[in-house]
Formats: C-alpha cells, structure tokens, sequence
C-alpha cells in the first residue's frame, strides 16, 4: 500500500485532489517500480492539479507530478536493480501516465536516467525538470557560439524555477548574468544567486515598433516568451541566440524577421520532455558536477504532498519562487 495525491472528477465536474491509500495493483503498467523519495512542482504541474486538468490529462483518477527521484523497488529491465537510485522527467508522466505525487511509480526503464554522482534525491528534484531545461538550454546556446568573454547573458522569468537555476548555472560558467524579474522582494534572491544585475520586467514589457535597438545581450534564456521575447529578439548581439524554453507572458510572439535577417539572431527552441538519453545523462552530470549546492538548497521551499493544491493554483499566478520540493513520505 502507498500514499498518493490523486485527481478525481465524476461526469462534467471539476477535478478535485485528494489523498488516498492505494494498493501497488492499481499502478500503471511499466518495467520498473521506483520508490519515490521527493518529487517537485513546475507550471505543467500546476496546470495538472487544476479543476480542468489544463487540457493535459487525459484520463481520471490521475496522479500528476512531472518529476521523482527515487529508489528501483523492482525491475522488469537488466539496466536497473532493486535499489538503485533513479530520476525521471518529462517523457508525458504526470500528465498522461500516472506521475510522482505518490510514494510509488511504475515507469518504462527508457524513461529514467541513473541519479547523478554528487546529487542526492532531494536535490536532483530542487532541479527536476525546470532545472534540467535551463542546462539544456544553454547547452544549446554554447553550441551555437554563447562564451563568457562575448558579454552579458540576459535571464528572464528569473526567479521562477528555469530561471532561478539558469542564473546559479551561468553565474558558476563565468557569464555575467542580467536578471528580469517584476518582483522587488525576489531581487536580493537573484543576486545571492549569480546575478550581475536586476533588470526591471517593465524595461522589456513595452512592444516598441523598431525591429532593431541597441545590440545588448551575447545570449538569453526566456521563459517568459510574447512581446518580451519580441522585444529581446530586437536587442540581441550579431549572431547571438534566444534560447525558448517558456511562454508565461503568451504564446504569440509579435515579432519582425529582421533581427534574423540583419543580425543573425538565432531562435532555439528548448524540448525537455522528449530528449534522448544520452543528451539527459550530459545535461545531469553537468549539473551535479557545476551547481553550487549552497545555492541549490537556498532554491528550495519544502512541501508535503497536502501542500500540493494550493501551490499549484500559486505557481499558475507567478507566486513561487525558486524551487518546490515535496517529500512525498511527509
């Protein structure tokens, strides 16, 4: 038997979470069975623990949570054993397949990469899959010429999960980093972690009808995407890239080709969900052999499974900061 936060909707109703004792028989079904030790909450999972389900899962009862770390209790697969210790993100679990809001979770073997050496459970899910995006992204921004010595590396969204670990990162590879953020209170948060400097979300917030402004930024992570996006496209370097990886201010992008055209801007979409194994086990050794743990643990705000609800409905209105940690056995 094991504790899990399940979403439960009769008819046309509302979902509504509630905590339930379950039998190890009504998991889904898989090659590995992970005694989940920490899970974490991310937008996607907002959306999840929504009264409509956010237009991602698909069937009720459901148990979200994108994101665990745990032990292997048994395993169908030669590539893990029974106490090994796992990570899984993305690959639809917690939206489509049941997730990790439970003290277990029955997951295909493909689907999990071998916790990190140097990472404990409880901090590969302060990174989970916000964290993992942000390495990823910029991975992808070194592969397309980013280095520190080209100038200043612009993080919006900062002080929400992607963005928290982006500044930490990049501040740790040597970039000085520009943080946006709208909220005065997450400032000095922003620069215990790395950030060089605060810049106002207003400052980018206002549509400007010049395709092209003053060449600033060597290269940016956004999640926030819309008109700030359009706005960013028009300050980037010759030759810099944008590194998409959200879209919490909109997903239509008023923006002109000329930055593209007349700079070379480059616009790199960022997929967490469906990466390859090998491009996770990078992503994950870099982190753990990168990330200033102090700064890590200084990301988290502890949680239990209970907490879930009303987190969700807070993370959905931009009112979490840095990293949400559950302990699922809490």
């Amino acid at each position: 038997m094991f504790r899990a936060l399940v979403m439960e909707k009769e008819g046309d109703g509302p979902a509504v979470a509630a905590l339930r004792t379950l039998d190890e028989s009504a998991l889904p079904e898989g090659d590995v069975t992970v005694a989940v030790e920490y899970s974490t909450l991310n937008y996607k999972d907002g959306l999840c623990l929504s009264a409509s389900g956010g237009g991602l899962v698909r069937r009720y009862p459901h148990v979200p949570g994108i994101d665990f770390a745990g032990t292997v209790a048994q395993s169908g697969d030669p590539r893990y054993r029974p106490g090994d210790a796992v990570v899984l993100t993305g690959w639809r679990v917690g939206e489509v397949h049941w997730g990790g809001y439970a003290q277990r979770a029955r997951v295909r073997a493909d689907w999990l990469v071998p916790l990190a050496h140097g990472l404990t459970a409880r901090r590969a899910m302060a990174v989970g899959t916000a964290g993992l995006t942000a390495m990823l992204a910029i991975q992808a921004l070194e592969d397309h010429g980013m280095t520190p010595d080209r100038g200043e590396v612009l993080v919006t969204g900062a002080a929400g999960g992607v963005g928290s670990v982006a500044v930490a990162l990049l501040a740790a590879l040597g970039y000085r980093v520009a943080a946006v953020t709208g909220r005065p209170e997450t400032e000095a948060y922003l620069c215990d972690l790395g950030a060089a400097r605060i810049v106002p979300r207003a400052d980018l917030a206002e549509t400007v009808k010049r395709p092209l402004e003053t060449e600033t930024w060597a290269g940016c992570v956004d999640a926030v995407g819309g008109a700030m996006l359009a706005r960013v496209l028009g300050q980037m370097q010759h030759g810099g890239s944008v590194a998409a990886v959200g879209l919490a201010g909109g997903a239509n992008v008023p923006a002109s080709v000329i930055p593209f055209l007349l700079r070379g801007v480059n616009l790199l979409g960022i997929d967490s969900v469906m990466k390859p194994y090998a491009e996770r086990v990078r992503a994950w050794d870099r982190i753990a052999g990168l990330m200033p743990m102090e700064k890590l643990d200084a990301m988290i705000w502890p949680a239990r499974l209970a907490d879930l609800p009303a987190l969700g409905e807070a993370i959905l209105k931009g009112q979490v900061r840095g990293r949400v940690v559950v302990d699922v056995n809490a």
